[in-house]
């Protein structure tokens, strides 16, 4: 399967006092996929277009499973669906992806989905424990007995039907609450709840591709206070640059608290993030920006160029010729480059070329590349080189091409550009594959 599926289960017992908010947690994940939904009191996230953003599947298990840590998740679990995911974290199988996902889900008792546990009277009595008992049920009888949404969910979670959810968005502005488990007399104290709060700000920062310049903590003072306490207080923070790294903006924040003195105990906390910048990130090119030094790029590979020595820094060179792959021409970054134009092959252009053509086998005069090609466009014949002269061990002699393009279709590689060579004495071409189409 495709799909790369977390759970974050937040209505189990945590190890951590402090209470866990579903709905923070679902924009703290937000930073790394725009898949995010709540379902039967859990968070699910779809991984599979973030994996390689974020350096692969372990680096991305690594800081999901960090964060949720300090979040407070009770349970994760990963699998192909998300219901599989929320499944395993019930039961507490963190990796869905060790075994086949039937063999798997078949032992999980049959409470692990909530549209199936729903009925667990009724299959208790048919003599269903787990997942498996409830498989080896009629679908007919199923269909008559239950309401759709049972099937509806096994099938979703074995991976037969596509899964859909009303995803959660990102708000424009952050602002958290948090219930502190007891009464904090230090203000020192408030940071075990506040460093909560940063990571979730930390994630909409990150989210929103922004930075906080200034972030404010707000405390409740607990009902029993004396009346010249007030209500509560806060602490606004600022910061040199706009950053959206939670260690830096918590140490900062315990310095500051270090200098508060409550007024009174304080039960309640509230984070807002009061000035955001957006973070803009810098080009990864060796090039320098033009926009960004002053300076144009033809003056920059002039001094690289010096610094390294002559012929090593190179730049491609349009040159006229029908051969695509004499089209250019690498010469050093210095020398004179001549005013030419490519020619125009006739027909579609691959989008990569192999460096050296790849002979293909032939079946009943037909082409071969993983299964049969089928020739959708051509010939084109592209002929030249006769002027083109090269020396190897056999001493001088023309790249004189003559050949003919298809475009080609194969049942698994997709567009292929293929040629046939012809051979001056009409014997038998061969075909080669020279080009792939996105």
């Amino acid at each position: 399967m495709s799909a790369h599926w977390v759970a974050l289960l937040t209505d189990a017992d945590s190890d951590s006092s402090l209470p866990t908010d579903s709905a923070g947690i679902a924009v703290w994940a937000l930073q790394y996929t725009n898949r995010v939904a709540h379902v039967d009191q859990a968070v699910l996230l779809e991984l599979e277009q973030s994996l390689r953003l974020f350096g692969g599947e372990d680096a991305l298990r690594r800081l999901i499973e960090d964060g949720a840590g300090e979040l407070g998740v009770s349970s994760l679990a990963w699998a192909p669906t998300s219901l599989a995911a929320l499944a395993c974290a019930r039961v507490g199988i963190q990796n869905g992806f060790a075994e086949p996902l039937p063999k798997l889900l078949d032992r999980l008792p049959f409470e692990t989905l909530e549209a199936v546990a729903k009925h667990g009277a009724t299959l208790a009595r048919l003599g269903c424990k787990t997942l498996a008992d409830v498989r080896r049920l009629p679908r007919g009888g199923i269909s008559r007995r239950f309401d759709s949404q049972l099937l509806l969910a096994m099938d979703q979670a074995y991976g037969l039907r596509p899964e859909s959810y009303p995803w959660a968005t990102l708000p424009e502005t952050f602002s958290a609450k948090l219930e502190l488990p007891g009464r904090v007399d230090d203000a020192v104290g408030l940071m075990f709840g506040a460093r909560r709060l940063l990571v979730q700000m930390g994630g909409w920062l990150a989210a929103r591709h922004c930075g906080v310049t200034a972030f404010t903590l707000e405390w409740c003072h607990d009902t029993m206070r004396s009346k010249d306490a007030g209500d509560g207080g806060e602490l606004i923070v600022r910061t040199a640059q706009a950053t959206q790294n939670v260690e830096h903006l918590s140490r900062l924040l315990s310095e500051n608290l270090a200098k508060v003195t409550l007024k009174a105990p304080a039960g309640d906390l509230m984070l807002s993030a009061t000035e955001v910048t957006p973070i803009v990130e810098e080009s990864r090119s060796l090039i320098p920006d033009d926009r960004a030094t002053g300076e144009a790029v033809d003056l920059v590979l002039e001094r690289i160029e010096a610094r390294l020595g002559k012929g090593r820094v190179l730049r491609p060179v349009l040159t006229e010729d029908h051969r695509l792959e004499f089209m250019h021409r690498w010469q050093s970054a210095n020398e004179k480059r001549p005013h030419a134009k490519a020619k125009q092959v006739p027909g579609p252009q691959p989008t990569w070329m192999l460096r050296t053509p790849l002979r293909l086998d032939v079946s009943n005069d037909r082409p071969l590349y993983q299964g049969p090609l089928q020739l959708l466009l051509g010939p084109e014949r592209i002929e030249g080189g006769w002027w083109h002269r090269v020396k190897d061990s056999n001493g001088q002699r023309n790249l004189v091409t003559v050949r003919d393009y298809w475009v080609a279709l194969s049942p698994f590689a997709g567009a292929l550009w293929i040629f046939q060579q012809r051979l001056p004495d009409d014997a038998k071409a061969s075909w080669y594959l020279h080009g792939l189409f996105a």
